[in-house]
């Protein structure tokens, strides 16, 4: 018995030894794991291209794995540490800092590879807008027919503000062969985000006049509605600043200033506010320093 019970004793602790030894494992290895996730290249594209050789293809195809495993786990860790809590439309919040250089790898091993073209296009603005830009320019390069490179790109310089290459990069992409008749349209609405309201509706006339696409129609209608919205509130809002100006306060209902209203041209209800291209009253807002279109309306707001 004295036996049995030291061999128990024996096997009992082996058990033991042996799930701490697993669990130290386990814990390592995840630690390696990770740690090996966020090692930085230690080659730069051209060269892994170089010692690729024919396999160029697959080795772009595991990066591009890499790529996608090393956001989804990006992901997960946020998850878990956070309560679930994650925003995908904000991924500032998470450390994705070797993502560019991934992409970059996976897309020069295969520059017609578009798929890591369009989820850069997505992922880096929020992380680097000029890693975007680099990346799509890139596949533009290698890809001069493919016109979604350039809607993408037009929508990154959207992002950042810059109007006026947004538009240029549509028009661009409006010219290839095959390309949707709404990139010009797009080229002009950029136009108009930076100011230039003129130029964008010529723009729209002229793509109207040359669609028979009653969608295209339809969308042209609606941002000619906005162009002139947003026209008629610059001209309401300089009527308020005149009459804050020469009162000392803003205006309390629109009655105060229906008379200067009517005088611009502006269509105005019977309870004297303004008309927006729908027949819906503008509102006052900003206790009445400012206007804007009512919630309901059905011109764009953007």
């Amino acid at each position: 018995m004295k036996r049995d019970y030291f061999l128990v004793l024996v096997i009992v602790a082996g058990l033991m030894a042996a799930a701490m030894v697993t669990r130290w494992n386990d814990q390592h290895q995840r630690d390696l794991q990770s740690q090996f996730a966020e090692e930085p290249l230690y080659l730069n594209a051209p060269a892994m291209k170089r010692l690729t050789l024919a396999f160029n293809g697959v080795a772009a195809d595991w990066f591009w794995l890499r790529s996608l495993q090393y956001v989804g786990r990006k992901i997960v860790n946020f998850e878990d540490t956070h309560a679930g809590n994650f925003n995908l439309a904000n991924l500032s919040s998470l450390d994705l800092r070797l993502l560019p250089s991934l992409l970059r790898m996976t897309t020069t091993l295969d520059p017609q590879f578009l798929e890591p073209y369009y989820y850069g296009a997505f992922i880096l603005p929020d992380l680097d807008p000029n890693e975007a830009i680099a990346l799509l320019n890139h596949g533009i390069a290698a890809n001069p027919d493919k016109w979604r490179l350039y809607q993408h790109l037009g929508y990154v310089y959207w992002q950042r503000g810059d109007y006026q290459k947004a538009s240029e990069v549509y028009a661009a992409g409006a010219r290839i062969s095959g390309s949707p008749s709404w990139m010009l349209a797009m080229s002009a609405r950029m136009k108009a985000e930076g100011g230039a309201g003129a130029a964008a509706r010529e723009m729209y006339i002229h793509l109207a006049e040359a669609s028979d696409d009653p969608t295209v129609k339809e969308m042209v209608a609606k941002q000619l509605m906005r162009l002139d919205s947003m026209e008629e509130r610059d001209r309401i809002r300089r009527l308020l600043s005149d009459y804050a100006a020469r009162t000392g306060r803003c205006a309390a209902s629109w009655k105060e200033i229906s008379q200067a209203l009517r005088a611009t041209g502006l269509r105005v209800s019977s309870s004297g506010a303004p008309l927006d291209p729908k027949n819906v009253p503008y509102r006052l807002i900003k206790n009445g320093c400012d206007v804007d279109l009512d919630e309901h309306s059905e011109v764009p707001h953007r």
